[in-house]
C-alpha cells in the first residue's frame, strides 16, 4: 500500500515527507493505521546520527493506532483493536525468560538496527529505505509492527495521547516506580524536566515521596514541575545546586535521576545524594560520552548508580498501569503534550529541541 512517512535522508536534516511503498504484513506482523506517534529525544538523537542507524530512515517509536490487518499466526490483536506501540523484545533469551524484556539480549537487533532481524525492511522508496524503529517506525500514516510491541488498549482510549506511553512516558515513570520503588516519605531529585524527568516527578508523588526536587534551566518548565508535584525546584544555571539539595534535604536525596546525558551534571546528581542514596541514568547522548564521578566521594558514601532501559518495563502490564493512574488524575501526563500536525514535524522537533515543548505528539489524522 502507499503511505506518507517522515524520511531522514541525511544527518541532522529536516524530515522530508514522502510517498512510500509499504509491503503487507508478513508472519507474526501487524499493520497499525497510526492515529498519532510522540516525538521522543531518542528519535532526535538517531535523526541526528548520534547513534549511527542507517539512512535514508524512518524513525518514530511512540505510535498509537488501530490493528488495520493482521499476518499469519497473529492472536495478541484482531483488526479494529486500538494499541501502544513500545519497544520490541524476543522473550526467548534468557533476560527475556527473567521478565526484564528492557534488557533483550536482541535488543538492538529488533529496535535500533535499521530493519527486521533478517535484515529486510517493509518500506519502500528512492534508494534503500530502512526502517522497523523500534519495530514499527511509527512516522508514516500506517507501521508494521510486531507481536512483542504491541499493547492492547481499551476501546475508549485517547489515542491522539497515549502514544508517548510507549518510551519516553514509561522510560521516566517506570524508572520510578520499577527500579528505585522508593518508600513513602523518601526524597528524590529529577536532573532535567523534560518528558522523561517530568514523567519520574509524577511517579514520585505516586509512590509517597514527600521531598521531590526538580532541576532544569528553564523556569518555564520548573513552574510546571511545582504544578505536577515538585515540592522544590532548583534552576541549575543560577544556584549551586549540589549544595541547595542538601539544605532541603537535611542530608542529600535518597534518590535522584539524570535526564540530561551531560557528564557535568551526571556528577552533580551522584554528589547530591544521601549515604546509600541511588541515581539512575537515563539520558541519551552521543556514543562515547561518559560518566565521571569523585571515587572517594562515590565509594566512602556508598553510594550506587544504576542505568535504567525503558523504565525496566514490562510494557504490557505498565502502559495500562500508567493509562489508569491517569484516568484517576493521579498521573497526568497529558499536560506535558503539545499536538502537531504531521506535515509539521520539523516545527514540532525545532519546539522541542528550544525547549519550547515538553512532549510534542504528531496527530497522523
Amino acid at each position: 500500500m502507499r503511505i506518507t512517512a517522515a524520511v531522514v535522508r541525511e544527518a541532522a536534516q529536516p524530515f522530508i515527507l514522502e510517498e512510500l511503498e509499504l509491503d503487507a504484513p508478513g508472519d507474526g506482523e501487524i499493520l497499525v493505521k497510526v492515529h498519532s506517534s510522540g516525538i521522543c529525544h531518542t528519535d532526535i538523537g538517531v535523526r541526528n546520527q548520534w547513534l549511527p542507524v542507517p539512512l535514508p530512515l524512518v524513525l518514530g517509536h511512540e505510535g498509537a493506532g488501530v490493528v488495520e490487518a493482521v499476518g499469519a499466526g497473529v492472536t495478541k490483536v484482531t483488526p479494529g483493536d486500538k494499541v501502544v506501540l513500545t519497544y520490541a523484545a524476543c522473550h526467548e533469551c534468557v533476560m527475556c525468560k527473567r521478565g526484564e524484556p528492557a534488557y533483550c539480549e536482541q535488543f538492538a537487533l529488533r529496535n535500533v538496527a535499521g530493519s527486521r532481524p533478517d535484515g529486510t525492511n517493509a518500506l519502500h522508496g528512492e534508494g534503500d529505505i530502512h526502517g522497523f524503529f523500534f519495530s514499527q517506525s511509527s512516522f508514516g500514516t500506517y507501521a508494521i509492527a510486531v507481536e512483542s510491541n504491541v499493547v492492547k488498549v481499551s476501546p475508549d482510549a485517547d489515542l491522539s495521547i497515549v502514544g508517548p506511553l510507549g518510551c519516553g512516558i514509561q522510560t521516566g515513570a517506570g524508572t520510578v516506580l520499577n527500579r528505585l520503588n522508593p518508600p513513602a516519605g523518601s526524597s528524590l531529585v529529577v536532573f532535567g524536566a523534560g518528558a522523561v524527568g517530568l514523567a519520574a516527578l509524577m511517579a514520585a508523588k505516586v509512590t509517597g515521596c514527600t521531598k521531590i526536587i526538580a532541576v532544569d534551566l528553564v523556569d518555564a518548565r520548573l513552574k510546571l514541575a511545582e504544578e505536577l508535584g515538585a515540592t522544590h525546584t532548583i534552576n541549575g544555571g543560577t544556584t549551586d545546586v549540589v549544595d541547595e539539595i542538601r539544605k532541603i534535604t537535611g542530608r542529600g536525596a535518597d534518590y535522584a535521576v539524570d535526564t540530561t546525558a551531560v557528564t557535568p551534571v551526571v556528577r552533580q546528581a551522584v554528589s547530591a545524594l544521601a549515604p546509600k542514596g541511588t541515581c539512575a541514568i537515563l539520558g541519551f547522548g552521543t556514543v562515547g560520552t561518559n560518566i565521571e564521578v569523585d571515587m572517594l566521594e562515590f565509594l566512602m558514601a556508598g553510594r550506587n548508580i544504576v542505568g535504567v532501559t525503558e523504565g525496566d518495563a514490562r510494557p504490557e502490564e505498565f502502559i495500562p498501569r500508567l493509562i489508569e493512574l491517569h484516568a484517576q488524575g493521579r498521573f497526568p501526563y497529558d499536560k506535558l503534550i503539545t499536538s502537531y500536525s504531521f506535515k509539521d514535524i520539523n516545527t514540532a522537533c525545532e519546539d522541542s529541541e528550544a525547549g519550547k515543548t515538553i512532549k510534542p505528539v504528531l496527530q497522523m489524522i
